[in-house]
């Protein structure tokens, strides 16, 4: 545009050039071409497709399909011909597309996605495909994720197998009583039960689905028994089930592969009877419970910002990798001793605001309350809380002024305390474990100074004998047993945050360091869940903690988890076989804030 000047006014002049654009053209030219292809108008190439003819132009399947682009713009005889037969799809899917090459619409249901996936593919038309996949997914059912399943692998889409399986054990129980369940392939139902995704209330469950599948047709797949039995944990079916129905079963009995994996249980239930004094190394993998039938984690109480002791409560869901709020004890427990017995969390001592505690309260994850016990008869904090063979013992601890080497025990019937024998040593923020019969005492401190000895009690002999010490003074460690090891990780040596971590080797009595921690953690929280070590929280020397470590004792590696809400350090660590998603439900007033996702997730 210019300018010119007449009188006194500039005038614009109008510009010799102008773009038009007209964006409607496009939508009505396809509006057109559509009503072209209904009335067979204009029309130069006639597709075939079983017993259907689509009469419709070449230019506008070339745009749209690159199959079709590559088989009209090529020297080759297809390019010329004016009938085109195409094989192997579905005539009623054929149609749709070239609707959609004219419309960009399509409408998927569940009866016509795959024949239109598959379509799609066919045609190289990606992104049809990939809404198609989406679509699957979406619409995933446990009378329909099999056969997904099957197709999507048919079609190499991994990422919708993956969906397909990562479904089909969410809903494994539902799955397993569809007729789908007993014609799909040996190798699929091996890598179904091998994961420990797969959600189960028991092991049970499992190996009545793999026995449901086999009888289903027992002479085709009963050489297919020793395998798809391996990947049962037989060691985890109670002893009275695997007596009464496991060994009388006739399968089981002819085939001596099975027949050595049920011997295996057996000696994992006479390790757990004390009566073999080592684990078999094969054993560690099949005595992990799967996520779904776990249990779950509590962390109880502890201190941190503004260096105040906290009430609050946070339980660990290993399914979702997610902690949330259960509802608050009655009283603020900072250095609490915590322990689990009969399904129950135990929350005892530990000091509030003002003074130390000999109160201790118990919570029932199905009732969803606290309530209190008879006190201790002496207050501390420091102490460690531990259960052995009924009874719960609270052993050591300090006040202000002293440090204890005596111990009490809660006869749980009888809501009683009573004492025990002393230990060797007095110590507070010492670490309790029960192993093999016994109860041990780990470190601690009886002063300024950090203690690495450690000693063993015998309940039946109602005594305390010294065993080993540590490689390192700690006080305020986290102890713990997995596989018939016993490990303590971290805390402080002369306030000195640690991440070592040692091993205690009961047969041969002897300790050995394995992998430390990724981060130094005084006053950490350990408990075990699922075959692994959970190190929670802690203080590092400079600030508290939020964050959360697992130890693998099959890898020897420490792998990053979702932290807990509030940084603490002191804190009671306890496991418990309860139903998190039912735990859950019963708190979910308390976990508006972050609950989105995990109603997701439980549901």
């Amino acid at each position: 545009m210019t300018l010119s000047k007449m009188g006194d006014q500039l005038l614009e002049e109008p510009s010799s050039s102008l773009v038009y654009e007209a964006k409607e053209v496009f939508y009505r030219s396809f509006q057109k071409l559509n009503e072209f292809l209904a009335k067979e108008t204009l029309c130069d190439v006639e597709i075939r497709v079983g017993g259907k003819s689509i009469k419709c132009h070449k230019v506008i399947l070339a745009c749209c399909s690159p199959y079709f682009c590559a088989m009209f713009t090529s020297p080759l005889a297809e390019s010329k011909q004016k009938v085109i037969n195409i094989k192997d799809i579905d005539e009623s899917a054929m149609e749709l597309l070239i609707q959609f090459a004219y419309t960009g619409k399509v409408e998927l249901s569940v009866e016509n996605a795959q024949s239109i996936f598959h379509a799609a593919s066919v045609l190289q038309l990606d992104m049809l495909a990939q809404v198609c996949g989406d679509f699957m997914r979406d619409h995933l059912h446990p009378t329909n994720c099999l056969e997904i399943h099957q197709f999507a692998e048919q079609h190499g889409h991994q990422v919708l197998v993956y969906y397909a399986d990562k479904f089909t054990a969410k809903h494994f129980l539902k799955v397993s009583l569809s007729s789908e369940f007993l014609l799909i392939g040996g190798s699929h139902l091996q890598d179904l039960i091998s994961s420990p995704d797969l959600q189960v209330e028991d092991e049970i469950q499992v190996y009545e689905s793999v026995m449901k599948w086999i009888k289903h047709k027992p002479d085709q797949r009963k050489d297919l028994l020793p395998g798809l039995l391996s990947k049962v944990k037989l060691p985890l079916i109670p002893l009275e089930y695997l007596l009464t129905t496991v060994e009388n079963e006739e399968l089981i009995r002819r085939s001596l592969e099975c027949r050595d994996l049920l011997d295996e249980a057996r000696d994992y239930q006479l390790w757990q009877a004390n009566l073999f004094l080592k684990l078999r190394s094969s054993l560690e993998e099949k005595i992990r419970p799967r996520k779904s039938y776990a249990g779950a984690l509590f962390c109880v109480g502890g201190r941190g910002i503004p260096e105040e002791p906290f009430a609050a409560i946070e339980c660990y869901s290993w399914l979702h990798n997610q902690w949330f709020k259960v509802i608050e004890m009655t009283t603020r427990r900072r250095h609490v001793g915590c322990t689990s017995a009969g399904g129950k969390i135990y929350a005892v001592g530990g000091c509030d605001e003002k003074q130390h505690l000999a109160s201790g309260e118990v919570f029932d994850p199905v009732t969803n309350k606290w309530a209190l016990l008879s006190p201790m008869l002496t207050p501390r904090r420091g102490l460690g809380l531990c259960c052995l063979e009924g009874p719960i013992y609270a052993i050591g601890g300090l006040n202000d002024s002293s440090f204890f080497a005596t111990v009490e025990r809660y006869d749980i019937n009888s809501d009683s305390w009573s004492t025990v024998a002393s230990m060797n040593t007095p110590r507070g923020g010492v670490a309790v474990v029960a192993l093999k019969g016994c109860l041990y005492a780990l470190g601690g401190n009886n002063g300024p100074t950090s203690l690495n000895s450690c000693e063993k009690f015998d309940p039946h002999l109602n005594k305390w004998v010294n065993i080993p010490p540590m490689n390192q003074k700690r006080a305020g460690a986290g102890a713990a047993v997995l596989n018939g090891m016993l490990y303590v990780v971290g805390g402080f040596d002369n306030n000195r945050s640690l991440n070592s971590v040692e091993m205690y080797d009961p047969v041969s009595n002897s300790w050995s360091y394995v992998v430390p921690m990724m981060h130094c953690r005084g006053g950490v929280g350990l408990g075990t869940l699922g075959g692994r070590m959970f190190a929670v929280g802690g203080h590092n020397g400079n600030h508290y903690l939020s964050s959360v470590e697992i130890y693998d004792p099959l890898t020897d590696k420490w792998e990053q988890a979702a932290g807990i809400q509030t940084c603490r350090a002191g804190a009671g660590i306890a496991w418990c076989p309860c139903s998190v998603t039912n735990l859950y439900n019963l708190n979910k007033h308390l976990n508006s804030d972050r609950g989105a996702l995990l109603d997701k997730a439980v549901s």
